[in-house]
């Protein structure tokens, strides 16, 4: 199995649109809070900013740290 740069390329464009969304949920719930918007809009936008965190991370976990099924047999 041979590593494909490209394919990397583009999970690294992904990672970073994911963690560009995170980062604006981020502010989008500190602007809100700071703005006293309702508890539940801050709630909900904060609570998105956590999933994508969280999203990203499984994305790295499964593709930079993943061991190929292949290498995890004895030959």
């Amino acid at each position: 199995m041979t590593v494909n740069e490209a394919h990397f390329g583009e999970i690294e464009r992904l990672i970073l649109v994911v963690s560009d969304a995170r980062e604006r949920a981020q502010r989008v719930a500190r602007d809100l809070e700071r703005n006293d918007a309702e508890p539940h809009l801050v709630a909900a936008v904060a609570e998105v900013e956590k999933e994508l965190d969280q999203l990203s991370h499984r994305l790295m976990q499964k593709t930079y740290f993943a061991v190929p099924k292949e290498q995890l047999s004895i030959s």
